[in-house]
């Protein structure tokens, strides 16, 4: 049997815990449920398991035994599966819908942490073919609290005794992907983001007498048009820029000019210098309107996260993987990144490695309609759960080989762990 076939018959293993993850979600970093179910799933497997300092990570180390190929020589190989979910009101209607209000696992990173689950179980099956060793990376925290970074600070990269000398990460989509296509690319996969933050202060008033007022409110309304203006007109269209105002804040009645408003917008850039450059060009366009109407603006730009940036050779074997397993037609190469960010970023600009998407949509859904990702209508589809298992195993055994320089292991299964 192939590593395809033995994952196929972990499929029902995999939904089991996947749904058990859904039912139960977490925020943050801060994941017990979410951290016992995946310990728990791991328990029996020759793996050395550490849990994190100051998040509910999970680090666990397959040492692979088949060096005789490769003597004094042992390479490690990381893959990542983030754990956490979002502050999202689930409204699918599924029998396994999220039991926790106001929560749920939008993004699919259930999905994720199942799929690396049944990586470890094919892999530590097959531990001596491997020509190096595996770390498992369970990551809290991706949403937004750096849980990458944080594990990487604690020493995820070196958990096996060395660097790792490649990183592979998978994500699931709900959409914009046909069902079970997998997308890549070399270079930017997704984007940087920043967050900026205005207040903007002026003076009170009565709402029949703006004239003796200094309104912030219509000049902050004139800053979140200005801004979508300067970004198709200040920035070139193959470096783009993405800028989107998702708070906005004034007043407590209508008939009340207030003292202050205030706008908070997510940016979204592919490379350093246009990151730099939109920085700059914010802070003189919303001062430049506020000092036009008298008012002041404090302007706050803070970076969050790097773009995720595929390496080339880590990126070209992710692709052989997936066309020689489940077929040429499965694999496509994005034409270009996707705008969302992603803090396995944090990893690749430490080693190389490659970032694979997913198409989990639905098959009775369209791709190009259906809800996507953070939605809380998004649905996942769990028929993927094995193909993500397989390649997670498939991007390690291939990695391996290539890092330790000798032929590729043995692809024959042993017999598999359940």
């Amino acid at each position: 049997m192939s590593v395809l076939d033995d994952a196929r018959s972990l499929s029902d293993d995999l939904v089991h815990l996947r749904r058990r993850l859904h039912r139960e979600p977490e925020i943050g970093l801060d994941l017990p449920r979410t951290q016992d179910k995946v310990l728990a799933a791991l328990d029996g497997l020759p793996l050395e398991v550490t849990t994190g300092r100051g998040a509910s990570s999970v680090t666990a180390v397959l040492r692979g035994t088949g060096y005789q190929t490769v003597p004094g020589r042992a390479p490690s190989v990381l893959l990542r599966g983030d754990m956490d979910a979002l502050p999202v009101q689930e409204s699918a209607g599924f029998d396994h819908a999220s039991t926790v209000e106001g929560v749920m696992h939008a993004c699919g990173h259930d999905l994720h942490t199942a799929m690396l689950v049944g990586a470890a179980h094919l892999l530590s099956a097959r531990r001596d073919r491997l020509p190096g060793d595996v770390v498992f990376m369970f990551q809290p925290g991706e949403e937004g609290w750096e849980g990458a970074q944080q594990m990487i600070d604690e020493g995820v990269l070196d958990a096996s005794g060395r660097r790792v000398s490649a990183a592979y990460g998978l994500h699931v989509f709900s959409a914009a992907l046909p069902h079970g296509q997998f997308g890549g690319r070399t270079g930017a996969i997704t984007s940087a983001s920043a967050m900026l933050r205005v207040t903007v202060r002026g003076e009170g008033g009565h709402g029949s007498m703006p004239h003796r007022a200094h309104d912030p409110v219509l000049a902050t309304a004139e800053m979140v048009l200005a801004l979508q203006t300067m970004v198709t007109r200040r920035f070139d269209v193959f470096d783009p820029v993405v800028l989107t105002v998702g708070v906005l804040r004034a007043g407590t009645r209508r008939t009340v000019i207030p003292d202050e408003a205030y706008f908070e917008a997510t940016v979204r850039t592919f490379s350093p210098d246009t990151a730099t450059l939109v920085e700059q060009a914010a802070r003189r366009l919303l001062r430049g309107i506020a000092d036009g109407h008298g008012l002041t603006a404090d302007v706050e730009f803070v970076p969050e996260r790097p773009a995720t940036v595929n390496h080339p050779a880590e990126t070209a074997l992710a692709a052989r993987a997936i066309a020689e397993t489940f077929g040429e037609r499965r694999y496509t190469d994005l034409a270009h990144p996707l705008a969302c960010s992603e803090d396995f970023s944090r990893v690749l600009a430490q080693v190389p490695g490659s970032f694979v998407a997913i198409g989990a949509t639905p098959p009775d859904a369209d791709p190009h309609t259906a809800p996507f990702n953070h939605s809380p209508r998004a649905r996942f589809d769990e028929t993927v759960l094995p193909d993500g298992a397989a390649l997670y195993a498939e991007l390690a055994t291939r990695a391996l080989a290539a890092a330790a320089g000798g032929p590729e292991p043995d692809p024959r299964p042993g017999p598999t762990r359940r």
